[in-house]
This record gives structure tokens, sequence and C-alpha cells, in this order.
């Protein structure tokens, strides 16, 4: 089997997918080179489209082969290799993205957190912070993430307050005609109108 991979690549004339991943089951080294050599930078090149970093990319080509090997006597098409480690490597990449956006998020949302228990800025209207902070924690907490936060995601929101996406808006919604009410009243559930 090696002479054979070995006398079709000096002659540059492709070896099998199937083949080349037979050969490298059965532990023979030139196959796997030639398998690497002949599909490496197509996986570097599908993590970089994913604008993975270099060293992100690389985990990703490092963990595709890795995929490969665990799996190497269960591929169903071993003629389609290429094929095989190409959408291994679209999967890693987009594991990886989800990996870093959720580290994201959490780093985003610890940082949330503190904002929001930070003070409003000197000189803010006092009645109306004081309504926010007589608010339910939910939307004491959401208000203040929303107002005192340069430009907050609704991702690293969701994340800081442990709540869906697709509620943000209508809780904010809801908090902001609560807090209006609050701020017709006196606090209390008078009218100072």
């Amino acid at each position: 089997m090696t002479d054979l991979i070995q006398r079709r690549s000096d002659d540059d004339e492709e070896v099998p997918g199937g083949v080349l991943l037979a050969a490298a089951a059965g532990g023979n080294e030139v196959a796997w080179a030639t398998l690497v050599a002949r599909y490496d930078r197509l996986l570097w090149t599908i993590a970089r489209m994913h604008d993975l970093d270099a060293e992100s990319a690389a985990d990703v080509c490092q963990t595709t082969w890795l995929r490969l090997v665990e799996r190497v006597d269960r591929l169903r098409d071993p003629d389609r290799v290429g094929a095989w480690l190409a959408t291994t490597a679209r999967h890693e990449s987009r594991r990886t993205l989800r990996k870093m956006m959720r580290e994201k998020a959490r780093n985003g949302a610890a940082a949330l957190n503190r904002a929001s228990d930070i003070a409003p800025a000197p000189g803010a209207d006092d009645a109306v912070w004081h309504a926010v902070a007589a608010m339910p924690e939910r939307c004491n907490r959401l208000l203040r993430l929303l107002f005192l936060t340069p430009q907050p995601r609704y991702s690293e929101i969701a994340a800081a307050l442990d709540m869906p996406i697709g509620s943000i808006g209508p809780t904010r919604s809801r908090c902001l005609r609560r807090l209006r009410t609050m701020l017709e009243s006196d606090g209390e559930g008078r009218d100072i109108a």
C-alpha cells in the first residue's frame, strides 16, 4: 500500500481518498501525511472564512483532524473524505464562534452586572432614579443596564439578567409604563398631577 501511495504521489497522480483513508486507518504515516498535505489548507481557509483569528483557526484545524482520527473507521463514504473534512471544519468553526460569543456575553454580562450597581450620572433627575430604585428588581436592573451602560447589546443584557433576548423589548416596555405611572403619582400610587 505504501508503495502505491508513494509511486502515485511521485507521479503527481492523485490517490483516491478512500485508499488514503484505509491506509491511514492501518497506521500508514505516508497516507496521513498525504491527507494532511492535500486537505490542511482547505481546513485553514474554512476556519479563516469564519473570521477566526490564527490561533482559533489552528485549533479548528487540529480538532477537525482529531475528529477524523476518532472516526476513521466509521466514515460512510471514505472516497469523500475531503467533503467530510470540510463539513467538519465548518461545524468546528461555528462551534468555536459560539463558544467565543458565549464567553464574550459572559464577560459583558459581568461588566453589565457591575454597571447595574452604579448610581445615575450627576445631574440626572433624582425623581426618576428614585422611582427606578423603588421598582421590582427585574425592572430596576433592566432599566439601569439599558440607560446607564454605553451602547449595551441585547445579548449581553440577556446574559446579565438570565432572560431570553426576545423578552427584553416587551419587558422594557412594561417597565417604562410602570415607571411612567410611578412618576405621575407620588411613588405610593397616589396621583400628584
